[in-house]
């Protein structure tokens, strides 16, 4: 099997809702945003975020700032605010030493998840990235995969590994995209799914996993 491992960014890599929170109180303190505003904007953007949700509160709530300007600020903060452990860089580094070609595969619009990426300091590690932005196609489209693939340099056709907390867009993604995967436990996981090749607590054990596939 080739040496080539997908993961997933926010909730697997990096530490998305920590920095939600605190990124969203200070972008409407700074704008002082009605509390319907705010728990509007909070609501909308639980699980992701586009610059059509900014557009969609700027027409709600009769906001003046442009959506766009909004937006890049959210970016931006985001940049700043999200985190990712240094014992997960560390452990990408091992592969990277180990001749793994890494990828991230990430539902999203591209220009926060680079964003992020950059911030984070995972950009320097990857060889690859595929944002469901990019197409506009969402995990677990086979096309991201291979749009994944192409990045990386590589094809999906050698095989390789899909990291995720996502049970149907990572592991089910992962598995219509004929890969091996290893799911980090947390969400329900689907009856009719079929089960990952591996189940962790942690990316770090997932990193194990992997090159404990080169030894």
């Amino acid at each position: 099997m080739a040496r080539l491992a997908f993961f997933d960014l926010d909730g697997t890599l990096a530490d998305r809702q920590s920095a939600l929170s605190d990124v969203l109180t200070r972008l409407c303190r700074s704008h002082a945003f009605s509390p319907d505003a705010e728990q509007w904007l909070r609501a909308a953007l639980a699980d992701r975020a586009t610059v059509d949700d900014f557009a969609r509160l700027r027409e709600s709530f009769g906001m003046e700032m442009s959506a766009a300007d909004l937006w890049r600020e959210y970016v931006d903060l985001m940049a700043a605010a999200v985190t990712c452990r240094p014992e997960v860089l560390e452990g990408l580094a091992r592969l990277r030493a180990a001749a793994w070609t890494i990828g991230v595969i990430t539902n999203g619009a591209g220009d926060i998840q680079r964003a992020k990426l950059a911030g984070t300091g995972l950009a320097d590690l990857v060889d690859g990235v595929a944002a469901s932005g990019d197409l506009e196609i969402r995990k677990p489209d086979r096309r991201l995969f291979e749009l994944g693939a192409t990045r990386c340099g590589v094809t999906l056709a050698d095989g390789g590994w899909m990291v995720g907390d996502n049970p149907t867009g990572d592991i089910g993604g992962g598995q219509q995209a004929g890969l091996s995967t290893i799911w980090l436990r947390g969400r329900p996981w689907p009856d009719e799914l079929a089960a990952p090749h591996h189940v962790v607590d942690d990316v770090t054990d997932a990193i194990t996993i992997l090159l404990a596939e080169t030894e």
